[in-house]
């Protein structure tokens, strides 16, 4: 991925062309977010707190490259600010959980309609940033992991084993 929501996003096609001309086994996605010039493999947006799809191609993949963004701040695990940022904040571990666990959801809804993946904003908090599933200071997890790892596990097709007639 060369560029990430247009942050410096030059001559798309191109660049685009030359990753290719490097390795052309690997899927290409030319722009995470918002400046899709239609080239590369994947079609990508970014949505908060989302989840949403984008319009579903028929040459390239469809892909929900950010989404979440969902904020509980953990007193003594932040960052040294007196500012905290999220696209969404929670008091509660309780009010995260059930907002995390409808995203998902939702988000499962969207598979079914030709989503093929999702990226959730973001797995640690980030200085200011208080949405990661951890800590800014790795102590502490804000959701029970083994159910947040179920339900995404949840949001995986699995292949049929039968044997087509």
């Amino acid at each position: 991925m060369p560029f990430n929501e247009a942050w410096g996003q030059f001559q798309t096609e191109e660049v685009t062309e030359f990753i290719r001309s490097l390795d052309s086994s690997r899927l290409i996605n030319s722009a995470s977010g918002w400046v899709d010039k239609k080239v590369g493999d994947i079609k990508d947006i970014h949505v908060y707190p989302g989840p949403d799809i984008p319009k579903v191609e028929e040459d390239r993949a469809v892909v929900l490259g950010e989404f979440g963004g969902l904020g509980f701040k953990v007193q003594n695990h932040i960052w040294k600010t007196r500012i905290y940022w999220s696209y969404k904040k929670y008091k509660t571990k309780k009010e995260l959980i059930t907002n995390y666990t409808n995203l998902i959801k939702k988000t499962k809804t969207l598979v079914k309609q030709g989503l093929s993946a999702a990226v959730y904003t973001q797995t640690t908090d980030v200085e200011g940033e208080i949405n990661g599933f951890i800590t800014y200071d790795r102590k502490k997890t804000k959701m029970p992991m083994k159910k947040i790892a179920k339900l995404n596990k949840s949001l995986y097709n699995k292949p049929s084993l039968k044997k087509k007639k």
